[in-house]
Formats: C-alpha cells, sequence, structure tokens
C-alpha cells in the first residue's frame, strides 16, 4: 500500500484536524522562510508561543553552570567545623535508615570524614567559603546560596536527566529546549539554546554526557540544543565545500525549502518543518559562528578578567567567556557541562584540580555581566546533580578521603535576573546529611528559574501521552520566594 494513503487511513480523529493546523502553519512558515533576508524579525525565526510570557520576567536569558559529577557541598560550601572533633568516628547508625550506593554498601564501618580544607567569611553577608573558591568568594554577595537542594536520584544518569529535564524518565525535553520552545530567542543568526562541553582536568572522574541533557524530547526538534564544538569548527560541515559560493548555497537551500513544504503538505511530519528551519538556521550561522567564536576582538582587561586558561579553545574559562557573548548576542539558554565532579577516591586532589578548572571563571562571568550592566537581565544557575557523603568511602586518612553520592542534600547558587544576592537559604544537620530547615526540590529550582523568566511553572504545559506535561513534573512545586529580588 502506498505509505502516505495509509497514513491517512490509520489516523484518528484527533491527528487529522491537530495536522490540518499544523499543515497550514507549516505553510505559513515556508512562506515566511522563502522571502527572508539576513535583517528579518527575530520572531520569524525563535518566536515565543502564544501567551507567554505570562507576565514581565526580570531575566531575559540564562546561563547554565552544571558542575556534572556531584561537587562535594561539605569541601565548599557546607561548613561544619564541630566535624573535626568526629575524625574516623562511625557515622551513627541513625543516619544509614536509607538506601545509599552499592559502592559503599559494603563497608564495614562509615568513617567520618571532616573538610581538610579552611573556609573563611567573605562579602557584607559574612558567607562561609571553602578556601578551593577564592574566586567566587569575591561575588558572594550576589549569589543566592541553597544549601538544602534535593532530589529523587542517586546515581549519575537518572540525577542528571532529572536535574536537566525535571524527570528520572527519559525522553523528556530538557530545561532549554522548553524555554526555548516557550520564549523563543532575540536572535534570528544563532540557536535559542547552546550546549557546551567544555574540557576538564586530567585525572578525573568523568561521568558520560547523554544527548537528552540538551535535546527535546517530545518537543518539536528545532528546540534541541546546538552543541558548539570546543575544538576545530565550532559546528561541523558548516563551511561550504570548496567551490561552492554563498549564492550557490542560497539557491540550493531556497529550492529545497520548496521541496519540504510540498513534503509536508502531503504528509504533515512536524521534522520537516523542523528540517526547513534547521537548514535556515545553519546557513545564517555560517556567518555568525565565525563571529561568535572570535575572541581576538575581547579586550585585554575582559580576558585577563577570565583567566590565562580564556585563551585555549575548549576550556572552561572559554566556554564561560562564549557564554555571555552568548546571551549578548539573543541567545536565550547556555548550558555549560564540566564534567569530573565524582570523587570517589582522593577527594581533595581531584576536587581542588576541578576549582582550579572552574572557579574564576564562574566569578569572571558574573562579574563580567554585572560591568555591563547584564546581570539584571541574565539568571545564572551552578550546581551538580546531587552532593557528597560525610563519610569516608574508602581509606580515611588526614590528607586524602573519598565521598560517595548524596542525593538529600547538595548545594547550589544563584545569581542575576530576578534572583536576591547575599541570601543563604536552608539548613542541614550536624553531618550535612538530612535538611534541617528550608528543604529545596530540584524542581522547585526548576519552577524558580521559570518564574524568573515571566513563565508560572503549573501553567506551561505541552500535551504529550495523554498528559499534560511540564518541566517541574505532575507533584506541587513552589517557586522558592526567600531568594528572589
Amino acid at each position: 500500500m502506498n505509505p502516505f494513503f495509509e497514513q491517512q487511513l490509520l489516523q484518528t480523529r484527533r491527528q487529522f484536524f491537530g495536522q490540518s493546523g499544523i499543515r497550514l502553519g507549516g505553510l505559513a512558515m515556508a512562506s515566511m522562510l522563502g522571502g527572508r533576508t539576513a535583517g528579518a524579525a527575530a520572531s520569524a525565526v525563535h518566536p515565543a508561543i502564544a501567551g507567554l510570557p505570562h507576565f514581565p520576567g526580570k531575566a531575559k536569558a540564562v546561563i547554565y553552570l552544571h558542575m556534572n559529577g556531584g561537587p562535594s557541598q561539605l569541601d565548599l560550601w557546607d561548613y561544619k567545623p564541630d566535624l573535626k572533633q568526629q575524625f574516623d568516628k562511625d557515622l551513627p547508625k541513625s543516619f544509614l535508615g536509607e538506601r545509599i550506593t552499592t559502592m559503599t554498601s559494603g563497608q564495614g564501618r562509615f568513617p567520618v570524614a571532616p573538610s581538610k580544607f579552611s573556609f573563611a567569611q567573605h562579602g557584607q553577608c559574612g558567607r562561609w567559603v571553602s578556601e578551593l573558591l577564592p574566586h567566587t568568594a569575591k561575588i558572594v554577595d550576589d549569589l543566592a546560596l541553597i544549601k538544602t537542594v534535593h532530589t529523587n536520584a542517586i546515581n549519575h544518569d537518572p540525577a542528571c536527566t532529572f536535574t536537566m529535564t525535571g524527570s528520572e524518565v527519559p525522553g523528556k525535553p530538557s530545561m532549554g529546549s522548553w524555554i526555548s520552545y516557550g520564549l523563543g530567542a532575540e536572535t534570528s543568526d544563532l540557536p535559542a539554546f547552546v550546549a557546551l562541553m567544555p574540557s576538564f582536568p586530567n585525572g578525573s572522574n568523568a561521568q558520560a554526557l547523554f544527548s537528552r541533557m540538551w535535546g527535546p524530547g517530545f518537543l518539536p526538534g528545532k528546540h534541541s540544543g546546538v552543541v558548539l564544538r570546543g575544538g576545530g569548527d565550532p559546528v561541523l560541515y558548516l563551511e561550504n565545500p570548496p567551490g561552492v559560493a554563498p549564492a550557490d548555497r542560497r539557491a540550493m537551500l531556497d529550492t529545497l525549502g520548496k521541496l519540504n513544504a510540498r513534503g509536508f503538505d502531503k504528509i504533515g511530519d512536524p521534522d520537516i518543518q523542523t528540517r526547513i528551519s534547521q537548514y535556515e538556521m545553519a546557513y545564517r550561522m555560517q556567518s555568525s559562528v565565525p563571529e561568535l567564536t572570535d575572541l581576538s576582538k575581547e579586550s585585554p582587561a575582559s580576558l585577563e578578567l577570565y583567566g590565562e586558561d580564556v585563551k585555549r579553545p575548549g576550556s572552561f574559562a572559554a566556554s564561560a567567556l562564549l557564554a555571555r557573548r552568548m546571551v549578548e548576542r539573543g541567545v536565550r539558554f547556555v548550558q555549560i557541562m564540566h564534567r569530573g565532579w565524582d570523587s570517589h577516591g582522593n577527594l581533595p586532589g581531584e576536587l581542588s584540580a576541578q576549582c582550579k578548572d572552574t572557579d574564576q571563571a564562574c566569578a569572571a562571568l558574573v562579574m563580567d555581566l554585572k560591568q555591563r550592566g547584564m546581570l539584571d537581565d541574565v539568571l545564572v544557575i551552578w550546581g551538580g546533580e546531587f552532593g557528597r557523603t560525610v563519610y569516608s568511602q574508602g581509606t580515611l586518612t588526614a590528607e586524602t578521603y573519598g565521598r560517595d553520592h548524596h542525593p538529600k542534600n547538595f548545594c547550589m547558587w544563584m545569581a542575576g535576573g530576578g534572583i536576591k544576592g547575599g541570601v543563604t537559604l536552608g539548613e542541614t544537620d550536624d553531618f550535612s546529611y538530612n535538611p534541617i530547615a528550608d528543604p529545596v526540590h530540584v524542581n522547585e529550582i526548576n519552577a524558580t528559574i521559570l518564574h524568573c523568566l515571566g513563565i508560572e511553572h503549573d501553567r506551561f504545559t505541552f500535551r504529550y501521552q495523554g498528559l499534560d506535561q511540564r518541566l517541574t513534573g505532575v507533584e506541587p512545586m513552589n517557586v522558592i520566594k526567600q531568594i528572589l529580588a
């Protein structure tokens, strides 16, 4: 049977009326693409959906600094000086009644491992910060620190999936895709959502990253994050092949657009719409990406702010500077995923290297945005997928120890658009094992991010598999009002 006629016979009534609307939208889109010039309005490329934002948001863009692997809250932000008296003593059994990972469940004992790093108070807020973060310590008055974030997952892949999609179940859209879908972007020449995966120190225990962390799930494919490479060409095959002039490429895309529009009119496959829009975006990126990634035009002062490593392509520092340049040019969501924070052994050595690789650039990004008058409009988030245990994994000495995964409380900070600087939310028990005040769920972080962008998270839905799907899941979630400006 002809596949087209078979598809027509099998479709439901709801599919028929839904695709009829899609087809009309596709024809309108194809018409816009055919006559669009380089100076066309951004809304023709990355429009917001009808009704969004729900109210004027204070943030226009988001930069999400994801420290993949689980930074140790005990060694960075959650200061517990009294733990030094508990060195190598067994963690009270009352703390071990709930699940722990198989990596430590077989240990004969669970010795308490206080942080070997010193802490000091910084800023007008007097926040305690580890010696590992000397640069971030300078900006604590711009940060809202949340000490009691908790998650449902205890292993990396489901925990990262949860952090970035609001669900442990693969197949849901990533946060950047949701925001791209809802708000679009203020640029016609770059994607609305860009993902970066910078290099990380040698010897780090790095977990795999999966495309679901920047994927669109059930949303239209054009809302997928575009990954820019750190070395060589930022986007593969972006340049025209030898002998192909820009005018030839333009003519080819115009013809291909007409063919795709004809195919969409016959079959109504939404992926054809994605193909049309992404071909057009790739054409625009041929000129916009080289200009974006050329850091030579940055002032010496800017480069010095981010540190010497900013000159190394693919470094975290270079990625942080690129993130600022992207939001400056109208990109809506930039996601930087820095790997290697999974310290099951030799945590002091590994964590020191990770902080040295990221600390200056994280602080520089916030300072850079602030001095340019952009911090009020850009929301910056820093955090991992969970924290680390107070007890040592493996051998404990005064100089070295490891820590296992700990989902019950960990630290994240937020700064910029809509966030009140200098505040600390939440408190943990004496062992940094459980929240004792103001616990915050991962999806409450996500609800707060959407709120800063002018989106009411419980009204921001997409109908799929019979459910009104949300970034914040189906359970009730609250915006964290205590940290809002």
